[in-house]
Parts: C-alpha cells; sequence; structure tokens
C-alpha cells in the first residue's frame, strides 16, 4: 500500500485516503491520487528505414562508422549477425569480425 503523501496546501501528514482522492484531515484540502502508470511496454527501436528491430536480427551499416578510440573504420554493408537491443546511449550491442561494438540504430538497415 503506498504511503498517503503530505497536503499540497498545508504540507501537514495527516492525510485520509478516499478510493479516488486524498483528503487533509487539518485544512480540508483534496486532490487526486494519481497513480503510478505501467511501464509502457518493451522500448521499440528502429532503423534507417523505420523498420521495427528485435533481438537477434542481421543488420547492415548504411554508411562508413569510424571506431572511437582507435583509427579503425567499419566500411558501410558490413552486416551484424544477431544483434541484442539494449537502453544506454547505443541501441545496439553485436559483434563485428569478433569485436563487440556499441551501433546507434539511425546508421543500420534491417537485412
Amino acid at each position: 500500500m503506498s504511503t498517503p503523501p503530505a497536503c499540497p496546501e498545508c504540507t501537514m501528514h495527516d492525510i485520509i485516503g478516499h478510493a479516488d482522492r486524498w483528503e487533509c484531515a487539518t485544512c480540508g484540502h483534496e486532490w487526486p491520487r494519481v497513480t503510478v502508470a505501467a511501464t509502457e511496454g518493451p522500448r521499440i527501436v528502429k532503423d534507417a528505414h523505420g523498420t521495427v528491430l528485435a533481438d537477434g536480427d542481421t543488420v547492415v551499416l548504411i554508411k562508413d562508422l569510424k571506431l572511437r578510440g582507435s583509427s579503425g573504420v567499419i566500411k558501410g554493408g558490413t552486416k551484424a549477425k544477431n544483434i541484442r537491443l539494449v537502453d544506454g546511449d547505443h541501441e545496439i550491442d553485436c559483434k563485428i569480425d569478433g569485436t563487440p561494438i556499441g551501433l546507434k540504430a539511425e546508421f543500420v538497415k534491417k537485412a
């Protein structure tokens, strides 16, 4: 069960909980209960062309990408098989030529 919030008017903690609202027993102020919304479901990741990606898909790079921290480049047209969708600054984790790499979905298309 949730802990009643303090009254927004008088900041007292003497709160009465009703089914659809909170009521302050001290000053009589009433305000609606704010329910915590359920999570919106799984995050949808789309490639450069708007196709929805899923774990295990194969993607192809649409442009040359420089590797951060080295002088290497991954050429456009390179395939990444068995991708994994993750949260963070890069949406895709994969291996290209045995090297683990994080990619942004805007630079790939579904193969």
